[in-house]
C-alpha cells in the first residue's frame, strides 16, 4: 500500500509515541536563556519555540507526546500545562510532563540525547508504541511526520533520519549525512571540520534535523548497548548513529516543502542573530514561514487580551506600527514602530521610536526611547530618553550584549529593575 494513503498514515501515526527533547539551556542564545530553556522562549509574536515540535505532532495526528525536560524548566512547564491540556486523557491522547528523575541512577542526570530517551524507557514501554519519533524541542519548521513515519515503514529502516540541505559553508554546525543512490545513511558525522558534500551539489550538504524515527525495539536495543559502552558520551549524533549505519539499515528522509517540492522552512534560531532575523522574516509580505495558515495552524497558551490600540494622531505624535506585526494587549501611544514584531503586552509610549526590533512581552518603552536592531526581554521598562542600538560602543558600557551581527540585546537586569523569573 503506498505510503501517501491516509489511511495507512493515520494507522502508523496512531502507534507512534513523540518524544520531545526540551531540556537544554540553549547557551548560544546569551541572557534569553538565563532563566529559561531554550524551547521556551517566546517567538513570533504569540508562540514560544516549543509551540512548532508540539503543533507539528498534533496537526500529524500524532497525539501521544512525551515532553523531556531539565534545564530551568518552569516557564516551559507552566507553559505546557497552560496551553496543552486539551487532549483526552480517555481517547489515548496526551502530553505528559518527563522531567529528569534520576530513575537509572540517583547522581545522573540526563547525560545526552540518548541517555535522556534511556532514562525513561519504562515509561515508553507503559506506552507500547510500535515507532518512537525523537525530535528537538528548539527549532522552527512546519512538517508532517506522518509521511516520514510512513517512509520509514516502506523503506524497511531500522532507523530514518530527517535531513535538509544546507550550504557547505554553514555545515560544521550540524550532523553530516552521506548516502547512497536509495538513500541509506552509508556515513555521519556530527559537526565536522570538512563535511562531505552532495555528489550533483558540491557546495551543499545533506544535515540532520534532530528528527528520528525508531522502531520500538530496534531502539530499546540500541539504547542498552549504548549505556554499557565505556566513554560513550550518550549522543544520538555522537554515539548511536555512527554505531548502527555499519550494521543496521538506517535511511535519510529529505524534508521537502510538500507544496514547490524545493528546500523547505527550517530555522535554528540558536544564537542571537538568528532569533533576530527569524523573527523578522515573519514581518515580510510573503514570508518563509506562513503562519497565517489555517490547513496547518500552530497552537499555543494565549491570554485573554484586549485587541492592539494605536493612540493620538497629532502630527509629531501619532500612534503608528509600519511593516510590522503586533500582538494583543498592545498599546503604541504617539510613538513610532517600523519593520518590529511586537509580543503581547507592550506598551510603547509618546515620541518614543522603535525600528528592526523584537520586543517580547511585557515590555514598556519609555516616551523619547530610541530602539533599533534589538531585542528587549520580557519585563523590561526602558527608561525615557534612552537609546538602544544607535551606539553598540555605547550599548556594551551600559552593560547591554551587542551581538556579532550588531543586534543589541537587553534584560531587566541588564537595566537593574527586578523582574520574574518565570520568563
Amino acid at each position: 500500500m503506498p505510503y501517501a494513503s491516509p489511511r495507512f498514515v493515520s494507522r502508523l501515526t496512531r502507534n507512534t509515541l513523540a518524544l520531545i527533547l526540551a531540556g537544554g539551556r540553549g547557551s548560544r542564545l546569551k541572557h534569553l536563556t538565563a532563566w529559561r530553556a531554550k524551547p521556551a522562549v517566546p517567538f513570533g509574536g504569540k508562540f514560544r519555540i516549543i509551540d512548532f515540535p508540539l503543533s507539528n505532532c498534533i496537526n500529524s495526528g500524532i497525539r501521544r507526546i512525551g515532553v523531556l525536560t531539565q534545564y530551568k524548566a518552569h516557564s516551559l512547564i507552566l507553559h505546557i500545562q497552560k496551553g496543552w491540556g486539551f487532549l483526552r486523557g480517555e481517547f489515548g491522547e496526551f502530553v505528559e510532563l518527563w522531567p529528569a528523575q534520576q530513575w537509572v541512577a540517583e547522581t545522573a542526570w540526563y547525560a545526552g540525547t540518548a541517555d535522556a530517551v534511556f532514562q525513561n524507557l519504562d515509561i515508553i514501554r507503559d506506552h507500547d508504541p510500535e515507532y518512537v519519533l525523537i525530535l528537538a524541542g528548539d527549532h522552527v519548521y512546519k512538517m508532517d511526520y506522518g509521511t516520514m513515519i510512513a517512509h520509514h515503514v516502506e523503506s524497511g529502516a531500522d532507523m530514518t533520519i530527517a535531513c535538509i540541505e544546507v550550504d557547505a559553508e554553514r555545515a560544521s554546525a550540524f550532523g553530516i549525512l552521506g548516502i547512497d543512490g536509495d538513500g541509506r545513511v552509508r556515513r555521519f558525522v556530527e559537526k565536522p571540520e570538512h563535511p562531505e558534500t552532495l555528489p550533483d551539489q558540491p557546495g551543499r550538504c545533506l544535515a540532520s534535523m534532530g528528527i528520528y524515527v525508531f522502531s520500538r525495539d530496534f531502539l530499546f536495543e540500541q539504547l542498552y548497548k549504548d549505556a554499557q559502552t565505556p566513554g560513550s558520551s550518550h549522543d544520538f549524533g555522537k554515539d548511536i548513529i555512527p554505531n548502527v549505519i555499519k550494521y543496521y539499515r538506517v535511511m535519510a528522509y529529505l524534508f521537502r516543502d510538500p507544496r514547490s517540492g524545493g528546500q523547505a522552512y527550517w530555522r535554528d534560531v540558536g544564537t542571537v542573530d538568528a532569533f533576530w532575523e527569524a523573527n523578522l522574516e515573519l514581518i515580510g509580505v510573503t514570508p518563509p514561514l506562513n503562519l497565517y495558515d489555517a490547513k496547518w495552524p500552530i497552537w499555543t497558551y494565549q491570554e485573554q487580551l484586549p485587541p492592539a490600540k494605536f493612540v493620538f494622531d497629532d502630527d509629531d505624535r501619532r500612534g503608528m506600527a509600519v511593516d510590522s506585526m503586533v500582538s494583543g494587549g498592545c498599546i503604541i501611544s504617539g510613538a513610532t514602530v517600523r519593520h518590529s514584531l511586537l509580543f503581547s503586552n507592550v506598551r510603547v509610549n509618546s515620541y518614543a521610536q522603535v525600528s528592526a526590533s523584537v520586543i517580547l512581552p511585557d515590555v514598556e518603552v519609555g516616551r523619547y526611547c530610541i530602539v533599533r536592531k534589538a531585542i528587549i526581554d520580557r519585563f523590561c521598562r526602558i527608561p525615557p530618553r534612552m537609546q538602544i542600538g544607535v551606539d553598540p560602543e555605547a550599548d556594551r558600557r551600559a552593560g547591554f550584549y551587542v551581538s556579532e551581527g550588531g543586534v543589541t540585546l537587553v534584560t531587566p537586569e541588564m537595566l537593574g529593575q527586578e523582574a520574574s523569573q518565570v520568563r
